[in-house]
Parts: structure tokens; C-alpha cells; sequence
């Protein structure tokens, strides 16, 4: 059985203030104006906290700021996309659904409150691994790209160097003028000066 703290967890990472899909790329105008709305809904979620007592305000005020972190997150990634700005987003979503988990274990007394708050932090870790694990994992992906490209690259120019060494070589069969043209022709078509 799942515990309270993971599925608290598991709620408050899944929610966020207008989250925006990373496939879309955003103007600095566009940016800006996600910035206004993050915190005129922050604003207004604070606002209806006030209706809750005690800790189940405590919880709501917890809520409320971790999903205007996780927001925030979301359209630094959406405006400046990579790995660090996925790994953020990550890390906020963790940090926000512990905050609230950690809240919600002041309803508890004693061990209880002890257990819910280990609980609240081994997901906390767990997340936390999980995104550190993602980005040394994109990281290395985009290494292994570039050595891909450039190894495809290098093969590409050992060809084009031994197409154009066989071109420089039926040119030497002419002589003259019809071999100055043949050479310069296997020059331009090959990229060689």
C-alpha cells in the first residue's frame, strides 16, 4: 500500500499553475506575460487559503508556493529549453510535493510525525535521484551524439578525398589545357582549393 506521504507527493508533483508543453518555444513578450499570470494565480491561490485554519492553511500557503516554483520552472524550460532547465523542473516538482507532504505530517503526533517526515524525504530523494540520474543520462546521450556526428563526418571527407584523388587521377591521362580545366573541375565538385 502506497503510502500517504508518496501519494501526496505524487499529487503535488503532477499539479502546476498553467503548465505549458515543452514542445512550444516562446517569445520574450509570450516569457514575460507566463511570468504575470504565474503570479497573478499564486496571488489568488494564497488569497483562498485564507478560508482554511491551522495547518490545513499552513498545507494550502505550502501548495500554493510550490506550484508557483514548479510553474516557474515549467516556462523557464519552455523559454530556454536543455537539460538543466528539465533538470529544474524536476527538482521543483520534488521540493514542492515534499514541502506539502512535510506539511501534512504536522497533523500527526510522535512517531507518526517522525515516519510521515522520513517517508516525505526518502520520495524527496528518490525524485531527486531520478532527475540528477535523467540529466547525467541526457548528457551523455548528447556526448555519444557528437562523437556519432563527428565520426560520420571524418568518414564523409576520407571519401570525398578519395573520390577526388581517383578524379585527380583520370585527369592526368589529358594534357594541356584540357587538363587544367579536368583539375579544376575535380576541384570545384569536391570542395577543394
Amino acid at each position: 500500500m502506497k503510502s500517504i506521504a508518496a501519494s501526496t507527493f505524487a499529487a503535488a508533483a503532477s499539479i502546476s499553475f498553467g503548465a505549458l508543453s515543452a514542445d512550444i518555444m516562446l517569445s520574450k513578450p509570450q516569457y514575460q506575460a507566463g511570468k504575470a499570470s504565474i503570479e497573478a494565480q499564486y496571488k489568488a491561490a494564497k488569497a483562498a487559503c485564507k478560508s482554511f485554519a491551522e495547518n490545513a492553511k499552513d498545507v494550502c500557503l505550502v501548495d500554493a508556493k510550490g506550484r508557483e516554483r514548479v510553474a516557474l520552472a515549467e516556462l523557464e524550460a519552455t523559454y530556454s529549453p536543455s537539460a538543466k532547465t528539465d533538470y529544474d523542473v524536476r527538482i521543483a516538482r520534488a521540493s514542492a510535493a515534499f514541502a506539502v507532504a512535510k506539511e501534512r505530517c504536522d497533523d500527526k503526533g510522535g512517531n507518526a510525525r517522525d515516519v510521515c517526515r522520513k517517508e516525505a524525504q526518502a520520495v524527496r530523494t528518490a525524485a531527486r535521484a531520478d532527475a540528477q540520474a535523467s540529466m547525467k543520462t541526457t548528457d551523455a546521450r548528447d556526448k555519444a551524439d557528437n562523437k556519432i556526428a563527428a565520426a560520420r563526418k571524418d568518414a564523409m571527407d576520407d571519401k570525398l578525398d578519395a573520390e577526388y584523388a581517383v578524379a585527380r587521377e583520370k585527369c592526368d591521362a589529358l594534357a594541356g589545357t584540357a587538363k587544367s580545366q579536368c583539375v579544376n573541375g575535380a576541384k570545384a565538385r569536391f570542395g577543394k582549393s
